[in-house]
């Protein structure tokens, strides 16, 4: 394992101060490895105003964009597995590529995805 990405569950998760997110974050920049998010996640994620702990937690974290080619990749993968959910196939997309365990709520989505292309990931519950 190359090191975490994000999605939704883990910001919300953030936001309301849950103890494993947190212990998670703080070992990943521990060791170096600045957890990835997908900037639609943040999208799906911000709902304006102060969100303190939310803004912290990014302070520490990468942000990827979706290029041209990766979106391209993502309608594939999307079509492929059945998930309509675009902002998890491009979370499930980029921890493949990247070789980096998922920190999600939503674990049926992400190894529905992942078992679409045949590859397993690591799960984080949050």
């Amino acid at each position: 394992m190359a090191g975490l990405t994000y999605d939704t569950g883990a910001l919300i998760a953030a936001e309301r101060d849950d103890r494993l997110l947190w212990a998670l974050h703080r070992a990943a920049l521990a060791r170096g490895l600045p957890p990835t998010v997908p900037t639609a996640v943040i999208a799906e994620a911000w709902r304006g105003g102060p969100q303190h702990r939310l803004s912290q937690l990014l302070k520490g974290c990468r942000t990827e964009a979706l290029s041209e080619a990766q979106a391209r990749a993502v309608g594939a993968v999307s079509a492929r597995s059945g998930l309509a959910d675009v902002v998890d196939v491009a979370v499930v997309e980029g921890a493949l590529r990247r070789s980096d365990a998922v920190v999600t709520s939503n674990r049926s989505h992400v190894e529905q995805v992942a078992d679409s292309l045949q590859r397993r990931l690591l799960v984080h519950d949050v």
